[in-house]
């Protein structure tokens, strides 16, 4: 079992860095070119932050979210009679979690469209 869980554990990480590493590449603009190259403007530095912050803030949702319902079930299991109370509780909490989680998703929606 434990094994199993590392290798989710290993595939929630690497999504969640495909996640934060994705948008940022699809947000790069690049500014003036020179001989070396060319350099980020600062609105595609805005959004290759705003890319990581959002996949930071879907993959600390889920994890919080997982967490509590791995929680609630075995505390289920330990307390079948407990069962709807622990249940109310784990969707208040699952509800805050989003609301927190949206919140920050619109904070990186609001930094990459501010001018």
């Amino acid at each position: 079992m434990k094994k199993r869980a590392s290798k989710i554990a290993l595939v929630m990480i690497v999504a969640g860095l495909a996640l934060m590493v994705a948008p940022a590449a699809f947000a790069a603009e690049t500014g003036q070119s020179t001989e070396h190259g060319t350099f980020l403007t600062s609105d595609g530095a805005r959004k290759i932050g705003a890319g990581i912050g959002a996949g930071l803030v879907i993959m600390g949702a889920g994890a919080g979210i997982g967490r509590i319902g791995a929680s609630a079930v075995e505390s289920m299991a330990r307390q079948p009679e407990a069962a709807g109370q622990i249940q109310t509780a784990m969707i208040i909490t699952a509800a805050l979690i989003e609301g927190a989680a949206l919140f920050g998703l619109i904070i990186t929606i609001l930094a990459v469209t501010a001018k």
